[in-house]
This record gives structure tokens, C-alpha cells and sequence, in this order.
């Protein structure tokens, strides 16, 4: 099912939260671009130099530029683009890690790889947690426009394949079910604004 934000009360200036069980796996997903970082810095006050995973009440967030940037210290003299591989297999490894003690964890991906949701999941069920979805909803164009305010941005022929794998993942959130995710939640750029925080029960 989709778990619909609760709308923040203006007049009282109170900002909508997410809650999750204890122990699960909360994947921000979204196009390269659409604010993924950028709303993992602003809830849990990243300053975006991070080389580790960082500790929050009830486990860890894991971003992927933690791992950026624990490889661009070690590896100054690889191009960025050859480091890739070792970036995701390191953040991947991170948030199994994590998943396998038991720790509830709130971790960025892009979330167009199937197989990796399927492996999460798996891995997260075997240790008696569940995997949320939490998908920013923007439109190519402004996650565009996302890489290009970062000064990253993703080469077409990359970007384009992620787009054709987003798009049925969001009509598939829209319809209700994400499966193998325990639950999915669409959020639009105004209640990705909105969100004060996401925390674990």
C-alpha cells in the first residue's frame, strides 16, 4: 500500500514525520538528482564530508557519497568515473552490514536496480526486518536540473537507462505495492520539503 505523508499544519509550523518499525530498512530512492542527499544532510544534519556511516537513534544513515568520499581520500589519482564500481559495491556492503546486525537503517539509492531491492529484502527478512520504500516523485527534468546544481551530473546514455527503469517503479507505487517492499511511500517535491523527519519506532 502507499503510506500517505501526513500534511504538516501551517499555522502551527509542525512538519510531517515518517515512522518505521525498529530494525527496518528505509530506502530513499529517486532519479539521480531529485534531492536524495540533499534531504539525508537536511534530517540528520550531514555535512556531506562523511567517509562511514553515521549513527542516528536506532541505527545508522547511509548515503552514498560516504562512501564517494572514502574512496576520492584513498584513490586521488583514479579517475572518478573508474572508482564507480567500487563506490556502490562499498555502499551496498555498508547497508548489509548493517541489516545483518539487526540495526534499522535509512540509506539512499537510486532505486532502479530490481535485483538489489530483491537482495535487500531478502537479507532484511532473514534478519527479522522488512524493506519501506520512501520514493522522491520529480520529474527527469528537474532531477536534471538536480545534477547540475551538485556540479555531478550523470552521463545521458546512464541517466536515460535509469529513467526507463524508474518510470514502471512509480506506476507500480502508484497502483499500491512495490513488492518485495514491506510498504512504499510517494512523496512529492512539496512533502519531501515538508518532512522533519524519518525515525524508527
Amino acid at each position: 500500500m502507499i503510506r500517505e505523508l501526513k500534511k504538516a499544519e501551517p499555522e502551527a509550523g509542525a512538519g510531517a514525520e515518517l515512522r518505521f518499525p525498529a530494525g527496518s530498512l528505509v530506502l530513499v530512492a529517486g532519479l539521480p538528482g531529485a534531492g536524495k542527499s540533499t534531504l539525508l544532510e537536511r534530517l540528520y544534519r550531514l555535512g556531506g564530508e562523511e567517509t562511514a556511516p553515521v549513527a542516528i537513534d536506532g541505527g545508522f544513515v547511509i548515503d552514498s557519497r560516504q562512501a564517494r568520499n572514502r574512496w576520492s581520500h584513498r584513490l586521488r589519482l583514479v579517475p572518478a568515473r573508474a572508482r564507480v564500481p567500487l563506490v556502490n559495491a562499498t555502499h551496498v556492503w555498508w547497508i548489509a552490514r548493517a541489516v545483518r546486525r539487526g540495526e534499522g537503517v535509512v540509506a539512499h539509492t537510486r532505486g532502479t536496480w530490481p535485483h538489489i531491492l530483491r537482495m535487500f529484502s531478502w537479507l532484511a527478512a532473514r534478519h527479522g526486518g522488512q524493506v519501506h520504500l520512501v520514493l522522491i516523485d520529480v520529474d527527469p527534468r528537474t532531477a536534471l536540473e538536480g545534477q547540475r546544481a551538485r556540479g555531478r551530473v550523470v552521463a545521458t546514455m546512464t541517466f536515460a537507462r535509469h529513467c526507463r527503469r524508474w518510470h514502471p517503479l512509480l506506476e507500480r507505487a502508484r497502483d499500491g505495492a512495490v513488492p518485495p517492499a514491506a510498504t512504499v511511500t510517494l512523496l512529492s517535491r512539496t512533502e519531501v520539503d515538508a518532512l522533519t523527519a524519518i525515525r524508527f519506532r
